[in-house]
C-alpha cells in the first residue's frame, strides 16, 4: 500500500476516480485501521488505539476514508507504518499460526492467526487493486 502512495502529495492522495469517492489516502488510513482491528483488537483483545478509539463510528462508519483528505501525507504514511510495525510485533510474539484470537467473531468463533493473516492478504489484494486504478488515473504509474 505504501508503494502505491509513494511520491504523492496531499492533493494526489485525495484524488478520486469518479464516480467513486475512494482515495489512496483513505485506503492507507483504512489499512492502518484494519491492522489495528484484526491484530490488536481481535487477536490480542486490546481496545482500539487512537485515532480510532475516539471516533463516533455510528455517525460515520467510513470515517477513516472520509477524513484522510485532511491528513498530511507524512502523517498518513506514519500512521500506517506505526500499525504495521505493531502488527509485526504481535505476529512475532504469537505462539504460531494456530494461535487463537482473544476476541470472538459475531458468531462467537475464535480466529486463528493463520485465518487473520489470509484475511489481511485478501484485504490488501483488493485495496491495492483499487489503489492501482486511482494511481494510474493520477500520473500513469501502474503497480505490480
Amino acid at each position: 500500500m505504501l508503494q502505491k502512495a509513494d511520491g504523492l502529495d496531499a492533493a494526489q492522495l485525495a484524488a478520486t476516480l469518479p464516480p467513486s469517492d475512494l482515495t489512496i489516502g483513505g485506503l492507507l488510513k483504512h489499512a492502518a485501521l484494519n491492522e489495528d482491528w484484526w491484530f490488536s483488537c481481535v487477536f490480542t483483545g486490546a481496545e482500539h488505539a487512537e485515532p480510532w478509539a475516539s471516533v463516533d463510528w455510528d455517525a460515520d462508519a467510513d470515517w477513516e476514508f472520509h477524513t484522510a483528505a485532511a491528513d498530511p501525507p507524512d502523517e498518513l504514511r506514519a500512521l500506517f507504518e506505526r500499525f504495521a510495525a505493531r502488527t509485526d510485533a504481535i505476529i512475532d510474539a504469537a505462539a504460531g499460526p494456530d494461535a487463537l484470537s482473544v476476541r470472538p467473531g459475531r458468531a462467537g468463533e475464535l480466529f486463528t492467526l493463520r485465518w487473520i493473516l489470509v484475511h489481511m492478504i485478501e484485504e490488501y489484494a483488493r485495496h491495492n487493486g483499487h489503489a492501482d486504478l486511482i494511481r494510474q488515473s493520477i500520473d500513469g504509474v501502474v503497480g505490480e
